[in-house]
């Protein structure tokens, strides 16, 4: 019996919603960079009325040659919708096999990037006071053995790494500031009432300043030695625009500034209820003044001030190792306070396993991936 139906859709009919990459809007700025779109509604039975359909939903796929001739499906951050917790598996075979009727025939698999909460975690509500407990996730084999179940196929895959942040902070917007400061740890707000002092400017800017953006960009770049975007991608995020469709988003570049130099920046999106921090930067000079944290609370409060309920500050270690390659940003970002949500990452859905399998050991090569 199937669970659900899809059905073909315009991505500017995509729906609103607070999760950024499952916009119009996305789907644009992908497209921009190489990448083809392709949305669908969702539909599940409709308990009320038997033999009916009722749509709950939609996803949005994005596709693109990873290998001659050969085409990866992707869906960032989706589906939204989220099955109970005994279904997770069928349900998701059941759209991967749904999906598969709509796809190239060159498309090796389809990679769902879910946003599904983990069941590897301890609840950790109280993180931010150091009192929450953590684990550690079990080997992939058995990860793969739990989704499984209840499956016909047993042919969903971890995959070998996670493309977006699988680990976030969720801020809950407050309509009282106050609320917000007092969650935090006393370090943070310490910082921001710092930066505040030292005379630190926040403003919000545009495509016009990207020169300015690009330089701090650099810096950060070299100083954590990882790998960076070029100047253009930011450009295409700044310019794309979606006004057209039902899902636009608002993307600002913040800059904070001491008598006009830029000391940090940042990309904010406002998409549906949510403001999402999506890429920051910060000089190396100055760090002193603090002002990355001036920058986030007035990200915060730009949210806040435009509808938004909640800020997501994308991107965290799973666990607080001070070994891990992100641990400098879990401190920084869980000291704002708010909800640790650890999340399924990456799964695959195999449809030509021979190619998927040449494609996976290539990318377990490129990662450095040993799990």
């Amino acid at each position: 019996m199937n669970l659900l139906k899809i059905v073909p859709k315009v991505t500017k009919y995509i729906i609103p919603t607070g999760i950024l990459q499952q916009t119009a809007f996305w789907a644009r700025f992908k497209n921009n960079n190489g990448w083809q779109s392709m949305a669908f509604d969702i539909f599940e039975p409709d308990p009320q009325r038997l033999g009916f359909w009722k749509h709950t939903g939609d996803i949005l796929i994005l596709i693109k040659e990873f290998q001659p001739g050969k085409l990866l499906a992707y869906a960032p951050y989706g589906p939204e919708i989220i099955p109970s917790e005994e279904m997770q598996g069928r349900w998701l075979e059941n759209l991967a096999e749904e999906l598969r009727k709509f796809l190239p025939e060159t498309c090796f698999a389809i990679r769902f990037d879910l946003t599904w909460p983990s069941p590897w975690y301890n609840d950790n509500k109280d993180f931010h006071q150091g009192f929450g407990l953590w684990n550690e996730l079990p080997d992939t084999p058995v990860q793969e053995m739990r989704l499984n179940i209840g499956t016909l196929n047993w042919n969903l895959r971890k995959a070998p790494t996670n493309v977006l942040p699988s680990n976030t902070v969720i801020i809950p917007l407050d309509n009282n500031p106050e609320n917000l400061l007092k969650r935090m740890k006393s370090k943070t707000r310490y910082n921001i009432n710092l930066s505040y002092r030292k005379n630190i400017h926040i403003r919000t800017s545009d495509v016009s300043d990207l020169d300015a953006w690009f330089d701090l960009y650099r810096q950060t770049t070299l100083r954590h030695g990882i790998a960076a975007e070029k100047k253009e991608y930011f450009q295409k995020v700044l310019t794309t625009h979606a006004d057209d469709t039902i899902s636009p988003v608002d993307v600002h570049l913040l800059l904070a500034e001491k008598q006009g130099k830029p000391l940090a920046g940042m990309f904010l999106a406002l998409s549906g209820k949510r403001g999402t921090y999506l890429f920051g930067a910060s000089s190396s000079q100055h760090r002193e003044l603090m002002a990355p944290y001036l920058l986030q609370w007035e990200a915060m409060m730009l949210s806040r001030e435009t509808g938004c309920d909640e800020y997501d500050l994308f991107g965290i270690s799973g666990n607080p190792d001070p070994a891990h390659p992100m641990y400098g940003l879990y401190r920084f970002k869980t000291g704002f306070g708010g909800d640790i949500r650890h999340q399924l990452g990456c799964w695959d859905y195999p449809l030509t396993k021979e190619s998927y399998e040449s494609f996976r050991i290539a990318e377990t090569v490129a990662v450095g991936y040993h799990g």
